[in-house]
């Protein structure tokens, strides 16, 4: 049976903070006083009063309906007020938004006990209660817009007298609740993915529930608010919903629990048929058209299109999500999900990554419950209907061409392409095909990501280079166990028994010298499927080769730019310092921004012995490492160098680094290169061409080549990295001279 109270009319619109949560001394308005200290108002006139009523207004009583000095109390007209209700200025003006105009004033509807800015207007609003609406702001064709005393705004805290049931809590990375986390306003991916990380410790994850109950008192009492310039119509429930300046809102269904973050630089907005509940939306960021989000968090500049489902997950910035569902998932910046029937579910996607129509990525679960992960690195793109088991765990930029993946990967080679070959049954894996065949895009996404981040408050550093510390790590690493894959295949060929250092020993001569043999091995690959089909390593030699060139690029890119901003050419007074500078600083992708192992071992290590003490605090952090990155990166490369060489720092002299920049430059020309050979196939493709009478056809629709704005843009890059190359060069020749002299 529904529980239906009944009360005494005249007592509607009062006693919004029940009394037994009242502090002693305080009435129900004090936080409402708070929020808006205004103090300006006076009561009605008689002649007001009189006004109103003729106007078909009504009031449980007049006395709590206050005004301000020049209202023009014509423009309000068949409106019914309860409680204490406080009207701004209002006066003979309409309000024009996206060529649609509303009359300043409040017509047709039901006020009950808010505060309403100057020249505003609200017209047709049935149920308008608690809200503190600031000026110039337009309500019109609501259903209920209301705020209760408990309203939380889609924060994950309780108020006086709740439960801990009632607590919102989202459900990241894994469907059974184990790395759940407290929604808060300004939670960022950083913050997101360190709760959910380590999740063996306590009393970390105690500080980081602290933190976050600490932003919040458990008062009751907060009313709605609504900033300046925001425009709501045609909607049908608002409720417990706190909104920023220069929101637009059209056509919602269902708006409950939820900060909308919005301001004159970034307005966030929501379109038509949304249903949102239990969440938090960051400035600029958009939800069009038949949208479902329930216990998420949208981050600045993110975008739900297109009857998108986004349930107990966080989408990092710069990220849209159209036509598909996700569930239960934390996803960093920059990432693509377009096209009907794709599915994300239970997975940690580490930023700039992209699924296709029909991925399904999740619910495959392999255990007996629904307990199942995938984690990604950056730039993770599954092809057209690829289906991925739990648990499942993939290097950088790894692509996954179209296929039924039948059992659990562990894929540990950056830039690499998974096929699924059902014909032969097997796994196979070309390392490095990023570098080979499609370098136009890899360095295209790099510069898109860029210039996509329309971020204002950039709290942390994102890195959109495909080439940094946390990808360099990798493809060391790639390197080492492609050489262990190969000498194991080798002693195989031969009817050999040998160890993993007689096998790395033998990879690593064969392919460091390039040899004939290396084509003819099959090198299969281990641990990296859960199954016991074979898993087919191809392309190696080529592998190897491109990944040891773009790693080496990476290190003379980071000291060349270290070069020209200090001034200095000989690297001695560097290597000095450097002298014990390894690759064993592991580098983390902590949101988006990469931090290394003993910062973030040195963060944890604060905020457990309370030297940190607060979510603002884990936000400087993120700021101050990011000021020293470059010359971590810097010193991360030189080690990287020491390491692949196995040369020690008083070997890096003059005329090695004259040898090694000018590799460095080669290496930069056969990458722009093969921009430009990888974007032309494209234009020589037959079966492309086929759809075109004519080259003038195909150039109106594709574009002329010789036009292509990117690469434009790498050869003029180039050209300046060549100035850049020539003035070290010529900086070196000197250096030579003076120590000639």
């Amino acid at each position: 049976m529904n529980q239906i109270k009944k009360h005494k009319a005249d007592q509607l619109g009062y006693n919004f903070i029940p009394r037994e949560y009242l502090p002693e001394g305080k009435d129900e308005y004090y936080l409402r006083f708070q929020q808006n200290p205004a103090s300006d108002y006076r009561k009605l006139t008689k002649q007001e009063i009189t006004i109103l009523q003729s106007n078909r207004n009504r009031s449980s009583n007049w006395d709590d309906v206050l005004v301000r000095d020049g209202i023009d109390i014509h423009l309000i007209e068949e409106c019914t007020f309860f409680g204490l209700v406080r009207i701004g200025k209002l006066e003979q003006y309409f309000l024009e938004f996206s060529e649609v105009k509303f009359p300043v004033g409040l017509y047709h509807s039901q006020i009950v006990s808010c505060d309403i800015g100057d020249n505003v207007s609200i017209s047709n609003v049935k149920f308008l209660a608690h809200y503190i609406i600031e000026s110039d702001v337009i309500i019109a064709n609501v259903n209920e817009m209301s705020c209760t005393s408990h309203a939380k705004f889609g924060n994950g805290i309780i108020k006086e007298g709740e439960r801990e049931s009632v607590r919102i809590w989202l459900e990241l990375c894994n469907e059974n609740g184990g790395r759940k986390v407290l929604p808060f306003e300004g939670m960022l991916s950083g913050d997101a993915w360190l709760w959910t990380k380590y999740r063996g410790d306590q009393e970390l994850m105690q500080a980081f529930q602290q933190f976050t109950e600490q932003q919040f008192d458990t008062l009751r009492g907060y009313y709605g608010t609504v900033g300046k310039r925001t425009v709501i119509k045609n909607t049908h429930i608002l409720k417990d919903v706190k909104i920023g300046s220069d929101a637009y809102i059209k056509g919602a269904s269902k708006l409950k629990n939820l900060t909308i973050n919005s301001n004159e630089k970034a307005s966030t907005q929501i379109g038509e048929g949304c249903e949102m509940v239990n969440g938090i939306m960051g400035v600029g960021s958009r939800a069009f058209y038949g949208v479902k989000a329930v216990r998420f968090i949208l981050s600045p500049f993110s975008q739900l299109k297109y009857g998108a489902r986004l349930i107990n997950s966080y989408l990092g910035e710069n990220a849209t999500v159209s036509c598909c569902e996700v569930l239960n998932s934390l996803i960093f910046p920059a990432h693509e999900q377009h096209h009907n029937n794709s599915f994300l579910c239970a997975a940690l996607l580490m930023g700039q990554s992209n699924m296709a129509a029909g991925a399904t990525i999740g619910s495959n679960h392999n255990s007996r419950g629904a307990d199942g992960e995938i984690q990604a690195g950056r730039g993770f793109w599954p092809g057209l209907c690829v289906s991925l088991k739990h648990n499942s765990r993939f290097a950088s930029f790894t692509m996954i061409a179209k296929g039924n993946y039948p059992a659990e990967l562990d894929i540990p080679f950056p830039f690499s392409l998974i096929s699924n070959d059902e014909q032969h049954n097997k796994l196979v894996i070309m390392p490095a095909y990023w570098f080979m065949y499609n370098m136009y895009a890899i360095q295209r996404n790099e510069r898109k990501f860029a210039d996509r981040d329309k971020r204002i408050d950039k709290r942390q550093h994102l890195e959109f280079s495909c080439l940094a510390p946390d990808t360099a790590n990798e493809i060391y690493r790639a390197l080492h166990i492609l050489e262990r894959f190969t000498g194991k295949a080798f002693y195989k060929e031969h009817k050999m028994i040998g160890s993993d250092a007689d096998y790395a020993l033998k990879g690593r001569s064969l392919l460091e010298h390039e040899s004939p043999i290396v084509g003819k091995l099959r090198v299969m690959g281990s641990g990296i499927e859960n199954s016991k089909r074979p898993v087919h390593i191809i392309k190696v030699q080529e592998s190897y080769n491109a990944y040891k060139r773009m790693l080496l690029f990476y290190i003379g890119s980071n000291l060349k730019n270290y070069c020209l901003e200090k001034g200095t050419f000989s690297l001695e007074q560097f290597a000095t310092q450097n002298e014990t500078t390894t690759i064993n600083n592991e580098w983390i992708n902590v949101g988006g921004q990469l931090i290394s192992r003993d910062d973030l071992d040195g963060l944890i290590q604060q905020i457990k012995n309370r030297q940190i003490s607060g979510w603002e605090e884990v936000h400087q952090f993120y700021l101050q490492t990011a000021q020293k990155y470059d010359e971590q990166r810097t010193r991360h490369a030189f080690g990287l160098l020491l390491q692949l060489t196995g040369l020690q720092p008083a070997d890096i002299d003059l005329p090695y680094l004259e040898s090694f920049f000018k590799q460095t430059l080669e290496t930069k020309e056969w990458i722009t290169k093969n921009v430009k050979l990888s974007k032309e196939k494209d234009y020589k493709n037959s079966f492309k061409n086929m759809m075109y009478e004519s080259k003038e056809e195909l150039e109106n629709v594709l574009g002329a080549f010789e036009d292509n704005a990117f690469i434009i843009q790498q050869n003029e890059e180039l050209h300046i990295f060549r100035q850049e190359m020539h003035q070290l060069l010529q900086a070196f020749n000197s250096s030579f001279t003076s120590s000639e002299l």
